[in-house]
């Protein structure tokens, strides 16, 4: 599913990236989880397809809304970029939905409502 989403964003919307969440996941598609289940041609595969389609931002706005201290870099992300949604599966950033009238949803949520919202 997080799959499809990415593929639906990078079609309609728009990847937002910072440096500090390129590094981030970059670090998380190196543990041994995800070493094991994708391969190493194929997680780069995915860094560059977030990088060459991303527009890139430098977050001045610090914020220390999140319960998890390291999830804060998405919301000063967010802002930057002037999202409208933040797509994760992490609980910490979900919490907060909706936040400063940014929606926060899973994937699956996304996609359905992209489905219900064809552009």
């Amino acid at each position: 599913m997080p799959e499809r989403a990415s593929l639906r964003a990078e079609a309609l919307d728009l990847f937002a990236l910072s440096a500090e969440v390129d590094t981030e996941i970059a670090e998380v598609l190196d543990r041994p989880r995800f070493a094991k289940a994708v391969t190493a041609v194929r997680r780069m595969r995915i860094l560059d397809m977030l990088r060459n389609n991303a527009v890139w931002f430098d977050p001045v706005e610090r914020v220390t809304d999140c319960r998890d201290a390291k999830d804060n870099k998405y919301l000063e992300l967010a802002l930057a970029a002037g999202a409208g949604t933040i797509v994760s599966g992490d609980s910490d950033l979900l919490v907060l939905h909706p936040w400063r009238g940014l929606q926060i949803l899973r994937p699956a949520a996304y996609l359905m409502q992209a489905d219900e919202h064809p552009e």
